[in-house]
């Protein structure tokens, strides 16, 4: 999807957990200028979300079941910015998270309107 002047950013939240889901549908909400699209809990739910919606942004957990957060954004980052977000410190990531095609990394304690708004602002 490509977002004009007046159309909100699209975000898809990723996340086996429902409590992050529920926290990152009201910072979405909260956020001017950002629309929640969907939410999935579990990878193999997100790539079909993905197909189907085409968002702007997904914010994708690092640490889930069966298609996990890494290999998710491998999967997108071509056609929609992938953010992973994990209670981790960045240090304490799998190396592979950064050469996952994602765009940033958000800790989940520092995620807020700002965090998300330099997510979506960050380099391209």
């Amino acid at each position: 999807m490509i977002t004009g002047a007046n159309s909100p950013v699209q975000v898809i939240v990723v996340d086996d957990q429902a409590p992050f889901r529920a926290a990152a549908r009201r910072v979405v909400a909260a956020t001017a200028g950002f629309e929640l699209a969907a939410e999935a809990s579990s990878g193999e739910e997100a790539i079909e979300l993905v197909s189907a919606i085409r968002p702007d942004l997904v914010l994708i957990d690092v640490h889930m079941p069966g298609i996990g957060g890494i290999e998710l954004a491998r999967r997108i980052a071509a056609g929609t910015r992938a953010i992973l977000v994990s209670s981790s410190k960045p240090e304490e990531l799998p190396k592979e998270a950064m050469s996952s095609g994602a765009a940033g990394y958000i800790r989940k304690d520092d995620f807020g309107p700002n965090a998300l708004r330099a997510a979506w602002a960050g380099p391209r």
